[in-house]
């Protein structure tokens, strides 16, 4: 049982993304999920830096250095891109006009509790960018996280004990053991990597799990 690599992960939520959505990937590793967007699912990606329409920078194009996605990650322009200031890319965020933003997490708690821009931890660099208006702009909100941190600790847990990104906002959780759905103030899973169990992965997580009666096994191509 080996769990997903990032970009294994970055492909299972590429596939997972609605056709013909317009979406914004947070700093670090959901910027990854671009790499594995297909063109025939019509997403649109959006960066608060003032881009509407962009794709990770194709290997062997060159860097344009004024093209740049909020983590300061170099990008290309889809055709039909768009470029706005700052005042213009949050009022599509704050208006409700994103269909998903994928962020990365510290914890995630069964109520759909967010906290992933501050650990708290005295040499923490807090970093919360434009995290606080996606979470309550976008009409659903998916996390893309390890399912434990560096030290082994739950990052499903009963209640966030790090500073809240917003609260009740997360519909879907992807870590690098499961997929797991925000239900009634319940952690669902609904896929598991191969050769992952209930009981073992319950065991990673600090807050009570259920299975879905379709739960199914992640095997990312």
């Amino acid at each position: 049982m080996s769990p997903l690599t990032r970009e294994q992960l970055a492909l299972v939520v590429a596939n997972d993304i609605p056709a013909n959505s317009y979406v914004n990937l947070g700093i670090g590793m959901p910027t990854l999920v671009a790499q594995f967007l297909k063109p025939e699912q019509g997403v649109v990606l959006h960066s608060e830096n003032g881009i509407l329409g962009m794709i990770g920078l194709p290997d062997g194009q060159a860097r344009d250095v004024d093209l740049i996605n909020a983590g300061r990650g170099a990008v290309a322009l889809t055709p039909g891109a768009s470029i706005c200031d700052h005042v213009v890319s949050f009022t599509m965020i704050r208006g409700g006009h994103l269909d998903v933003t994928i962020l990365g997490g510290f914890q995630v708690s069964p109520n759909g509790d967010l906290a992933n821009w501050d650990t708290g931890e005295p040499d923490a660099i807090p970093a919360v960018g434009g995290a606080m208006d996606l979470v309550v702009g976008a009409k659903q909100v998916f996390v893309m996280m390890q399912h434990v941190d560096k030290e082994g600790r739950p990052k499903l847990v009963k209640h966030c004990s790090y500073p809240l990104t917003g609260v009740g906002v997360v519909t879907r959780v992807y870590t690098d053991l499961a997929i797991l759905d925000v239900t009634d103030n319940h952690f669902v899973v609904r896929a598991m990597i191969e050769g992952m169990d209930l009981k073992t992965l319950q065991e990673k997580s600090d807050t009570p799990l259920s299975m879905a009666p379709d739960c199914w096994v992640i095997k990312p191509e």
